[in-house]
């Protein structure tokens, strides 16, 4: 069984030393890396464009050999050979240093395992987390919050939160009844701080590992989607679906979404911010060095621009994904890539033939297609017989009358039916007896609109009563309509209209 166990330790030991992180800072030029890397990429500076990392780097390799760091006490080589330029492709190679293009700039960017392995070497040389009260009260109340949220009885969450309010209250009344806030001392202050620093240490690690799982999962969706040979609808399903959901497509991804809900608020980073004002402006903070001050003071402007980093590869992960699906031809892709490996057979057949500085003549112009016969008659485009003959209508004038009855207002009779009214009543005439007055041809539903759209040319006045007709459909049905009352004011003439 103890054989089993030391096997299985050191195939586990293996595996986590062929991680980049370790291998890092197992590395011969370790330390030189380290440095290189920290004074390069900052908080406040996670992309660096290309061309001024090289010319930083070789600035510091100038520096180190110029001051007698080349070598050290037993002579061995301390830093590496090469230009800046090499180190960084090599940086690269070994997953150290990302290379992206953002915006019109090619930039270089720390991988989730160089931020952690600076991480640990800061911690080595600088001040070694201490078993204190801070980190503690911590963990005592990281396990108290796991309990109360896995634990589903309500009547122990209700006997823990009316002890809480029986604490508040008891602290509220001791306050009001001395005035007084007990005070804590400076050394535990600066022990909280630092507890602090430990923890925001680690974020910058944790967020360049939910950036790297995004992009990872954005390079497997693209390279399946290449490989893919089922139907275009069913690919186009799955993998706009996947990139609409990028978040919760990765273990990093979930656990960053469960934060961002916290972190995302900008009211809590307000508080945050007003926090460490207060913070800072207390007197233990003079006992912290500089660099902890600084550190202290960018923990907010650190997590913005770690959610801002995530957000952003969530989007471009989104885009590429949808932007891969609508242009995706799996045909077209498979005839690409055979036709890459032809060039490669050619290639390969070639250069064992070919030699140095051998002239290659080059394909002036695309070799002719083999139509074979092509067609040199086309259709008769005049159709064999002529058309069928329209059907008889029978009676013209009949279905013109009937469509007429179905057609709009007859504006002339209406026009002449309301000036002999007018011109009888000698006076302002009430709408609805012209109406009710007119013959059944003129007293269609239609008609009515006819009458009031006359009455309105000529002049009329609402009289804030309601008005009900009786209105004649074409085929005889009749209808009752009511409307607001109205009274013509001017007995005159209007413009007629042709329109019967």
């Amino acid at each position: 069984m103890s054989d089993t166990r030391v096997e299985a330790a050191y195939a586990g030991a293996l595996a986590a030393f062929r991680n980049p992180m370790l291998d890092l800072l197992h590395g011969r030029f370790a330390p030189f890396v380290v440095a290189v890397l920290s004074v390069t990429f900052t908080s406040e500076r996670a992309a660096v464009p290309v061309v001024d990392a090289h010319a930083e780097i070789a600035d510091m390799l100038d520096r180190l050999r110029a001051t007698g760091h080349a070598e050290g006490d037993g002579g061995e080589v301390m830093l590496p050979v090469g230009t800046a330029r090499d180190l960084c492709r090599q940086w690269v190679r070994a997953g150290w240093l990302l290379r992206q293009i953002e915006g019109e700039d090619e930039v270089y960017r720390l991988s989730a395992h160089a931020v952690g392995a600076l991480e640990i070497a800061g911690r080595a040389s600088g001040s070694r987390a201490r078993v204190s009260e801070s980190r503690v009260r911590t963990l005592l109340e990281a396990v108290e919050r796991l309990a109360q949220d896995a634990d589903p009885d309500v009547l122990t969450r209700v006997a823990r939160l009316t002890e809480e309010i029986a604490e508040r209250r008891a602290e509220i009344a001791r306050l009001d009844r001395t005035g007084v806030v007990d005070t804590v001392d400076d050394d535990t202050l600066l022990e909280q701080a630092e507890n602090i620093l430990h923890l925001t240490r680690e974020l910058p690690a944790d967020f360049a590992r939910v950036v790297e799982s995004i992009r990872a999962m954005q390079r497997d969706v693209v390279t399946d989607l290449r490989q893919d040979v089922r139907p275009a609808g069913e690919v186009l399903r799955e993998y706009l679906q996947r990139g609409k959901d990028v978040m919760a497509s990765t273990p990093e991804g979930k656990a960053f979404a469960g934060a961002l809900r916290m972190i995302g608020d900008p009211r809590r980073l307000d508080d945050l911010a007003t926090n460490l004002r207060t913070v800072l402006r207390h007197r233990f903070t003079k006992e912290m060095g500089p660099t902890e001050r600084a550190e202290l003071a960018a923990v907010g402007r650190r997590i913005e621009t770690g959610v801002a980093e995530v957000l952003a590869a969530q989007q471009t992960a989104s885009h590429v994904i949808t932007t891969q699906v609508r242009t995706h031809d799996p045909a077209r892709d498979r005839q690409v890539d055979d036709l890459l490996r032809d060039v490669m057979v050619g290639f390969q057949a070639w250069m064992p033939t070919s030699r140095p500085a051998e002239a290659v003549e080059p394909l002036r112009r695309l070799p002719l297609a083999d139509l074979g016969h092509l067609r040199q008659s086309v259709s008769e485009l005049r159709p064999p017989e002529p058309p069928a003959p329209l059907a008889d209508w029978g009676d013209v004038e009949s279905a013109v009358e009937d469509t007429k009855a179905w057609g709009g207002p007859g504006y002339r009779a209406i026009e002449a039916h309301l000036d002999a009214y007018v011109a009888a009543a000698d006076g302002p005439v009430d709408l609805a007896e012209v109406f009710a007055a007119a013959p059944e041809e003129i007293r269609r539903p239609v008609d009515l609109l006819g009458l009031l759209e006359i009455a309105h040319r000529r002049g009329m006045a609402e009289t804030g009563e309601i008005s009900t007709i009786e209105a004649v459909r074409a085929d005889g049905v009749r209808r009752r309509f009511a409307f607001g009352g109205v009274r013509m004011t001017d007995g005159g003439t209007g413009e007629g209209t042709d329109v019967d």
